[in-house]
Parts: structure tokens; C-alpha cells; sequence
């Protein structure tokens, strides 16, 4: 009876043991088919850049190939090949069933042992979980720093045109490290000498780097992060389907914009559910938001289209042009001022080359830049024409700097560079036209400044953990006077009960 029961054991602790084997080389050729996957169309990214976009992935106009890709890739490649292995190996200890099982072992845990090992170093290195890590055991919190926007006057509110520029990177501007000027249309666009401002070295914020965490990070003044529990908490984790609220206890742009009787409208070529976009729009004040499924509706014909993304960037800005001329005239009847956001998509990675655009350029994402920047001058131009410049403020700016994937042609102008978004302010009037804005601030002092862009003052110039470019000093205890180290681990902290609050709804400006 005891032998039997020894067998028995045996037996279970061998199938427990191949078991374990089969699941760490799963775990290992997935981390590392996931981390070779992020490398090579993104380069490295963060944890929260990671989750927020897993919770909201979209297979059209969301990446669409890319998420099959990842799908394949990461979920089906690594079970099917252990599974392989595990056949293999089976297959082999019937055909030699004496064969000396100490060398089979040895073999088979130095194997396992590099995969894992490989695999677990390379997603970490990928991802930042080090950091990621060191962030949960912050000593800062972003609640110690978060001001609540506080507006002392809207007299002089104006309508707003808030154009953000995909990758929109001010580097490739740079005719000596490129083939030519990316943005010399825009720029023609939006000179100075006609009254064009602009900050001077704009900075993506420390672990920003995609189009969600710029929205929020310009028009909350905060970092996007998920929660900080191991699971997400339900808010982040409803992403994807029917979340009620997205960063609800924060105030942002779209907000203060609606409180002051704003109408708020978004035009962008893409899915709007993909990163839950359109969940974020409609909770902070935007009251209409137009995307993919939109354009198609409205019968534009599928060469309009990228197939991974969305609607190109000309067709977006003749429907822009509609767009304004209506909010515009509903303004004059009205008196009820008006905010149209737009976000430009042929240069998402990988830009894509539409055939009204012309490569005049050895690497043609230069030209698709050019192309688009082209587009972008030429709705400013016709602002101008219609008159609209004389009421209305304009924001231009890039969303994030240029993703680097391991195949990125730019890799020799950009690896060493000194990075920054573009970006052009135009105010009508007299207000702000001898104010020299601040130079190499990041992207959440743009919440405040595009505020007060917009014609409304701000208590201190202060909302989120930003500080208007055009306040002329810093408040002291802001966020923006503390040292560039000990500012970047803020923005790094998962601040935990920040976050939680802010997902819950809770007012945390309270």
C-alpha cells in the first residue's frame, strides 16, 4: 500500500514538475516575443503607457494589423511552440525510453533557465518594471502637488482651435540633420513677425510618449496613469467596454471650457474608442466627438482611409473646415464661444503615405511629415481668410515626440538629439503680445497656458501640476520650482491614493 502510494506521488510530482517546466517556457517566449514585439515598433516604453493601452485595445482603426500582430504573437506563438516542445520531448521519451535521464534534465534546465531569464530581462528592460517598481516606493505624491484650476475672470474668453500635431516633433524641423524643414509650411503658416508665438525647447513629459497620456497630460496637467493596485481597479480596467467616467475627479481643459459655457467639439481620423478616448471627451465637457466610424458613415470612400488607423489628414481637415465655419457662425448668433480640437493621424507610426502626397525625400516619412504639416498651414490659412483669427485663439502642437522603433530610419539624427514638441500659440488682440512665454517647459504647463490662450485668467496661472508659460514667475510650492530630479520622480510616482481618487470620481481638488 505505502508503494503504491510512493508511485502515485512520483507520478504527480513528475507531471507537476513537467508542468511547471512547460509553463515557465510559455512565460518566458511570451515575454520575450512581447518585448521584441515593443521594440521593434515602439522602442521603449513605460508600464502605464503599457496597461492603459491593453485595457482599450481596438483591432479597427486602433492598429489594427498591429493588434493582430501582438494577438498572434504574443498570445497564440508561445502556447502553440511549448506545446510543440512538449511533444517533442513526449514523442522522444517513448522512442527512447532507457535514454539517460540525467543529461535529459540538465539539457532541458539550462533551456528553460535562458528563455526564462532571457525573456523575463528582456520585457524589463523593454518596459521599465525597474522603474516601474521604484515609482511604487516614491516618497512624492501628486495630490501634495495638484492645484485645482481656480479661474478669477472670463470677460475676455475667445473662441479656441486646439490642433494637435500626431508625433508632431519640432526635431525634424532641423534641415541640417534631415533631408529638408518637415514643418517649413507651417512655419510659414505661423511666423512671428505676424504675430505667432511659440514655447521655446517644449518638453514631453518624463515617461510620456503617446497620444492618451499627451491629452491628458495637456489638458489635465497631470501624468495618465491606471491604479496602482494589481489588478487596475474596476474604473481603468472598463476602459475597453462601458466605463461610466474616465479620470473623473479630475478637472480638465474640456471642463473649465463647458463650465465657462463653451461648446466643445473633437475631430480626429481614428477610432475614438482606442485608448479610450471618446470615454475621456465625453466626460470632460466635450459635447460632440467625431471619428472613424463617422467619416465612414458619412460615405467616404475607403481610400480615405488607412487601413490600420483611419481617415487621412486631408480629408479630416476639409471636414475641419465645415466644422469651424458652422461653430463660428453659431458663435456670432449665439455669443456661446466655441473649442474644436483636432488630431492630425497620417504620421502615426508607421506614417502613412497617401497618394496626394508627392516623396521628394530619400526617406519618405520625412515627405509624410511635410505632407501633413502642409495640410495643417493650410487650414490656419484659411482661419485667416475667413476672418476667424481676429476672435478666435489657435493652438498648434505635437501630441508627443516621434515614437523610435528598432526599424526607425531617424535613429543617427534623433538618438542624440535634443528633443522637442512643436508648438504655435496665435491670440487675437493685445494681451499677450509682448509676453515672452517660458522656455523648456513641459507638456503639463500647456493645460494652463492654453487656458489663458483661450481668454480666461487663472488664480496664480496654476491648474493641474503646471504653470502657464505666460506667468511671469513660478508660484512658490509648485510643482514647476522643484528640482529637475525630484520633479521627474513626482511625475514618475504611481501616487496611489492620487489615482485612486482621481478614477473614482472623487473631487480630489477638494
Amino acid at each position: 500500500m505505502a508503494d503504491e502510494a510512493l508511485q502515485v506521488a512520483r507520478r504527480v510530482g513528475v507531471v507537476a514538475g513537467r508542468t511547471l517546466v512547460y509553463v515557465l517556457i510559455w512565460a518566458g517566449l511570451a515575454l520575450l516575443i512581447a518585448a521584441a514585439g515593443i521594440r521593434y515598433y515602439w522602442g521603449k516604453i513605460t508600464v502605464s503607457q503599457m496597461l492603459m493601452n491593453l485595457v482599450s485595445v481596438e483591432t479597427d482603426g486602433g492598429g489594427g494589423a498591429i493588434v493582430w500582430v501582438a494577438i498572434l504573437g504574443i498570445g497564440v506563438a508561445p502556447l502553440l511552440i511549448t506545446v510543440g516542445i512538449a511533444l517533442w520531448q513526449y514523442v522522444q521519451r517513448r522512442k527512447h525510453p532507457r535514454r539517460s535521464q540525467w543529461k535529459s534534465r540538465t539539457i532541458s534546465t539550462t533551456l528553460v533557465a535562458a528563455v526564462v531569464l532571457g525573456g523575463t530581462t528582456a520585457f524589463d528592460t523593454t518596459v521599465g518594471m525597474r522603474d516601474y517598481i521604484a515609482a511604487a516606493n516614491s516618497q512624492y505624491d501628486l495630490g501634495d502637488y495638484y492645484v485645482e484650476p481656480t479661474v478669477t475672470g472670463d470677460a475676455n474668453k475667445r473662441n479656441l482651435v486646439l490642433i494637435y500635431l500626431e508625433s508632431g516633433e519640432a526635431t525634424l524641423a532641423d534641415d541640417q540633420l534631415f533631408e529638408k524643414d518637415a514643418f517649413a509650411a507651417l512655419k510659414e503658416a505661423t511666423k512671428a513677425v505676424d504675430g505667432w508665438q511659440s514655447v521655446e525647447d517644449l518638453q514631453q513629459y518624463k515617461s510620456g510618449g503617446w497620444t492618451m497620456g499627451g491629452l491628458t497630460a495637456t489638458q489635465c496637467g497631470i501624468p495618465l496613469k491606471g491604479m496602482a493596485s494589481p489588478g487596475g481597479g474596476p474604473q481603468t480596467n472598463a476602459l475597453g467596454g462601458d466605463a461610466d467616467t474616465y479620470l473623473g475627479g479630475v478637472t480638465c481643459l474640456g471642463d473649465v471650457l463647458d463650465e465657462h459655457g463653451y461648446t466643445n467639439v473633437f475631430l480626429g481620423g481614428a477610432n475614438a474608442a482606442f485608448g479610450a478616448k471618446d470615454t475621456f471627451l465625453r466626460t470632460h465637457g466635450y459635447s460632440e466627438q467625431k471619428g472613424l466610424f463617422d467619416w465612414r458613415a458619412a460615405g467616404e470612400p475607403e481610400e480615405n482611409f488607412r487601413s490600420d488607423w483611419g481617415l487621412s489628414d486631408q480629408r479630416l481637415l476639409a471636414y475641419a473646415r465645415d466644422e469651424v465655419d458652422e461653430l463660428h457662425a453659431e458663435a456670432q448668433k449665439t455669443g456661446r464661444p466655441f473649442n474644436l480640437t483636432l488630431l492630425t493621424l497620417d504620421t502615426h507610426e508607421p506614417a502613412h503615405l497617401f497618394d496626394y502626397c508627392d516623396v521628394d525625400t530619400e526617406d519618405e516619412v520625412t515627405s509624410v511629415y511635410s505632407c501633413s504639416m502642409t495640410l495643417v498651414a493650410g487650414f490656419v490659412d484659411y482661419l485667416a481668410e475667413k476672418g476667424y483669427l481676429d476672435d478666435t485663439a489657435v493652438v498648434i502642437m505635437g501630441d508627443h515626440l516621434k515614437r523610435m522603433g528598432a526599424d526607425d530610419p531617424f535613429h543617427e539624427q534623433l538618438d542624440d538629439a535634443d528633443r522637442t514638441i512643436f508648438n504655435r500659440f496665435w491670440i487675437p488682440g493685445d494681451d499677450y503680445s509682448t509676453t515672452t512665454l517660458r522656455s523648456r517647459v513641459d507638456q503639463m504647463n500647456m493645460y494652463p497656458t492654453i487656458l489663458e490662450a483661450a481668454g480666461l485668467t487663472l488664480q496664480d496661472g496654476e491648474a493641474g501640476v503646471g504653470v502657464s508659460a505666460f506667468a511671469p514667475s513660478v508660484p512658490e510650492g509648485s510643482a514647476q520650482t522643484m528640482e529637475s530630479v525630484a520633479y521627474g520622480e513626482l511625475l514618475d510616482s504611481l501616487s496611489p491614493l492620487f489615482y485612486e481618487r482621481a478614477w473614482a470620481g472623487e473631487d480630489i481638488g477638494q
